[in-house]
C-alpha cells in the first residue's frame, strides 16, 4: 500500500475555534497529520510518497468555481478589509431566499459557511490544494491498478459541500478522488464515510447522483455535529435515488452495535457493483475521543480494515477525522492493516 502525504499540510495552522461559546485552540491541527504519518511508518507502511500537482479541473465537477475562487483568495480579501483575527462569519445566508454572494468578504465567509467553528486563516488554501492532491494521486495510484492506497488527508473534507465549507473542510477529497476515479473509466464508485460525524459535505454532492454510492455511517444527528442531515430516511433523488444510505446511531453505540450497519452498507455497496470504494476514514469513533461519542476500542479498527477489504474491491483511504489522542495513529494504522490482511 502506497501512502500519499504533503509537508503542506501545515500551512493549515488555525489558532481560533470556536467550542462552548469559547474560543479555544482548535481540535484540528498539524500535530494529527504527524501522529499519523509515525504510526503507519512504524506499522510498516513506509512507502511513503508527495502527491503531484492536479490543478483544479477535477475540483471544478463536484465544487462551484465561485466557491473554490472564495477559498483562493479570502484570506487576502478578509486582510485587506483590515480585519486583525482569523476569517469567522458573522452572518448567514438562509438559502432558502434569493440571496446573493455579498461583495464584501465579511459577508462572503457567511455565504459560504456552513458552520461557524472553522475559522480561515493564513495557508488554508494552499494547505487544502495540497490535500487535494493527496486523494487525488491515491485515486491515481488505484487508477493504474493497485488495490490499495492511503491519502493522508489534511485538512479533511467530508463537510465540504458544493458550494459550502465548515467541519476543518474545505475541499472535499473524497467526492474529488471519486470524481477521479469515474473519469478514468470507472462507472460505479462508492464513498463509504465512517467518521463519526455525518459526511454532509459528500452527501451534498452526491444526493442526486447516479454513479456515486454513498454510504455514511455517524452519529445521530439530532444529537451531534453537524445536525440537520444524516437520518436515515435521506435516501437521494433523481438518479441518486436509493443510492444514499445514513446510519444514524445514538451516544455510546458499542462495535458490535456499529459493525451491523457496517455489514449492511458493504452489502449493498457490493449489490451496487462499485468498482472502487473511497473509505472515508475517520477514527473519532474511538472510545476517547474529545469531541465525539462512539465506542470502538483499538482493536476494532483493525476488523473494521479487514471486513472492508474482505469485499474484494480496491479501496482508497482518505484521511478525515479523529482528534486529541495520540492513539489515533495506531486506529488509522489497524485499519490499514486489516484491509491488507
Amino acid at each position: 500500500m502506497r501512502v500519499f502525504y504533503s509537508e503542506k499540510h501545515k500551512l493549515r495552522d488555525a489558532k481560533t475555534e470556536l467550542h462552548g461559546g469559547l474560543l479555544v485552540k482548535p481540535f484540528e491541527g498539524p500535530f494529527r497529520a504527524e501522529w499519523i504519518l509515525a504510526a503507519v511508518k512504524d506499522a510498516g507502511f513506509t512507502d511513503v510518497a508527495a502527491p503531484d500537482e492536479h490543478g483544479l479541473d477535477t475540483a471544478l465537477k463536484v465544487h462551484d468555481a465561485g466557491y473554490l475562487d472564495f477559498l483562493k483568495t479570502c484570506w487576502e480579501r478578509w486582510q485587506a478589509a483590515g480585519f486583525e483575527g482569523e476569517a469567522i462569519p458573522t452572518a448567514f445566508a438562509y438559502r432558502r431566499s434569493r440571496m446573493r454572494v455579498p461583495k464584501h468578504i465579511d459577508g462572503a465567509v457567511g455565504y459560504y459557511a456552513n458552520s461557524v467553528e472553522t475559522a480561515i486563516s493564513g495557508g488554508t488554501w494552499e494547505a487544502a490544494l495540497s490535500s487535494m492532491d493527496v486523494a487525488l494521486s491515491g485515486a491515481d495510484w488505484l487508477n493504474a491498478g493497485n488495490r490499495f492506497a492511503f491519502s493522508l488527508c489534511r485538512p479533511p473534507g467530508h463537510h465540504a459541500g458544493i458550494d459550502l465549507f465548515g467541519g476543518y473542510c474545505f475541499i472535499n477529497n473524497a467526492a474529488v478522488a471519486a470524481q477521479r476515479l469515474l473519469d478514468h473509466g470507472a462507472k460505479r464508485v462508492a464513498i463509504l464515510d465512517v467518521d463519526f460525524h455525518h459526511g454532509n459535505g459528500t452527501q451534498d454532492i452526491t444526493y442526486r447522483r447516479g454513479d456515486i454510492f454513498f454510504a455514511s455511517l455517524h452519529g445521530d444527528p439530532a444529537d451531534a455535529f453537524p445536525y440537520f442531515l444524516g437520518y436515515a430516511d435521506e435516501t437521494g433523488e433523481g438518479d441518486g435515488e436509493g443510492l444514499n444510505a445514513n446510519y444514524p446511531m445514538p451516544s455510546g453505540t458499542p462495535y458490535a452495535v456499529w459493525s451491523q450497519a457496517l455489514e449492511d452498507a458493504l452489502k449493498r455497496i457490493t449489490a451496487y457493483g462499485a468498482e472502487a470504494i473511497v473509505l472515508s476514514l475517520g477514527v473519532d469513533t474511538f472510545e476517547q475521543d474529545p469531541i465525539s461519542f462512539f465506542k470502538l476500542k483499538t482493536p476494532d479498527f483493525l476488523t473494521m480494515g479487514e471486513v472492508i477489504g474482505r469485499t474484494g474491491v480496491p479501496v482508497l483511504t482518505v484521511m478525515e477525522g479523529g482528534y486529541g489522542v495520540p492513539e489515533i495513529g495506531l486506529n488509522v494504522a489497524n485499519v490499514l492493516k486489516g484491509l491488507e490482511g
